[in-house]
């Protein structure tokens, strides 16, 4: 999966998410139609957030299972 920096441009919708108590957790967005990955990582109190391409909800979904069965990274 490729990641990009955070955007920050408006409100994305969480649909989905991960348990937070891991040093990296994923959320499920959706925004203007289409569905992203956001990416927290934690190192030394500095959060970093990335997100992933954006897709139709169906890839989206499907991004999403592969990620928590671990075959993207």
């Amino acid at each position: 999966m490729t990641w990009h920096p955070a955007r920050g441009d408006g409100q994305a919708r969480v649909v989905r998410w991960t348990c937070d108590c891991d040093a990296a957790f994923y959320e499920l967005c959706q925004a203007g139609g289409l569905r992203f990955i956001r990416r927290t990582t934690r190192a030394r109190n500095n959060p970093s957030i990335d997100e992933s391409d954006h897709w139709p909800a169906g890839e989206a979904e499907a991004m999403w299972i592969a990620l928590l069965h671990g075959l993207v990274r």
